[in-house]
């Protein structure tokens, strides 16, 4: 009797040596799987927003918020350019620009790279002030339009800039930009 006690006390630590055996090459094979397709996926970092507010876009229309960033990068875009950079520029410009405005703009865009194209004339803008108009898709900046010829800055003068934008589903495209001639006061001479 004391010998198919032992047995069965034997048969019954094998069973849970043989599991545990089992549960171990499993678990073990189970790391080895997520180490392998930890070293080969690819890695993506959060970055944090440096907006103060977060951004939404809805079908109902633009937010204000929205519109003031992109005006502003387009703004930056669209108002520094150099004789080294005029592809890439026109390039950049022709992607935010509405299909149906894209002719016109290019033709005008084409217009500024044949006369600066060789030369040493560079142009920066430094933004002083931006109106919004959300509900007519019409931004407006302000600021100091710089240009420099070689090393010199040759003219800075106040300008003002407006870009009409247009909203289809949810996307915001350019449709047009131009310079505001500034007014003369009543008396001087043009």
């Amino acid at each position: 009797m004391d010998f198919s006690y032992q047995h069965a006390q034997s048969q019954r630590v094998l069973r849970q040596r043989n599991v545990l055996g089992i549960a171990a090459l499993v678990l073990a094979g189970i790391v080895a799987l997520l180490l392998l397709m930890s070293a080969t996926r690819s890695r993506e970092i959060v970055l944090q927003p440096v907006l103060g507010s977060p951004v939404t876009l809805s079908t109902s229309g633009v937010s204000r918020e929205y519109l003031e960033l992109v005006t502003r990068d387009t703004a930056v875009l669209t108002l520094n350019r150099t004789p080294s950079s005029l592809e890439y520029w026109m390039k950049s410009v022709l992607a935010i620009v509405s299909p149906k405005s894209q002719g016109k703009i290019k033709a005008d865009l084409l217009k500024i790279v044949d006369e600066q194209r060789g030369s040493s004339m560079s142009q920066y803008f430094t933004l002083d002030g931006m109106e919004i108009d959300p509900k007519a898709l019409q931004s407006t900046v302000t600021g100091k339009l710089n240009t420099v010829i070689g090393q010199k800055v040759v003219s800075s003068e106040q300008r003002t800039f407006v870009y009409d934008w247009e909203y289809a589903g949810m996307t915001l495209k350019l449709v047009g930009f131009s310079m505001v001639q500034p007014k003369t006061r009543p008396g001087a001479m043009m």
